[in-house]
């Protein structure tokens, strides 16, 4: 005589549906990648950068700073993120999983510019500051010329942004 289990048609369909739910969440889940990080993962300010007002998130750790703004497929025009580091030095950036273009703007501790550049989707080219540098303001391309910003002039850093030791 042959074993046969006594499994009701009921719990066998229900057995089923949790397979097929647990596959449908694995496969999400395998390889991908969220599109857009939520801007409300870090703090942020508002900054006045030239003529215009911009909302910045604030990377402060090396984390925040190396994740920056990679993996976006957007941000909204008047939008950006400023890097804090503890001290006026050469920066260097690149635009690794960032999937749309941006400018930089480099500031010393005083909030001089120190110097703005465009980087492009996905560049794997360094960009540097050129001269020591404290901030650097990633903005959608074309922001810093349309609110007139230039090599020489000095930004107001918001308190909040402001360096601080721990």
């Amino acid at each position: 005589m042959n074993y046969r289990p006594v499994v009701s048609r009921r719990a066998f369909n229900v057995v089923g549906c949790l397979l097929l739910l647990a596959a449908s969440v694995s496969f999400i889940g395998c390889g991908s990648s969220p599109t857009t990080t939520p801007a409300d993962s870090l703090s942020a300010c508002k900054m006045t950068i030239g003529s215009k007002t911009f909302e910045l998130e604030m990377a402060r750790t090396s984390a925040e700073q190396e994740k920056g703004l990679m993996k976006r497929d957007s941000m909204p025009e008047n939008h950006g993120m400023i890097f804090i580091f503890d001290k006026d030095r050469s920066q260097d950036f690149w635009m690794k999983d960032t999937r749309f273009p941006l400018d930089i703007i480099f500031l010393d501790h005083t909030g001089m510019v120190v110097s703005v550049s465009q980087m492009q989707a996905y560049d794997l080219a360094t960009t540097s500051s050129q001269g020591a540098a404290q901030y650097a303001i990633e903005l959608n391309v074309g922001q810093a010329k349309a609110a007139g910003v230039e090599k020489g002039q000095t930004l107001k850093i918001p308190d909040a942004a402001l360096y601080k030791t721990k």
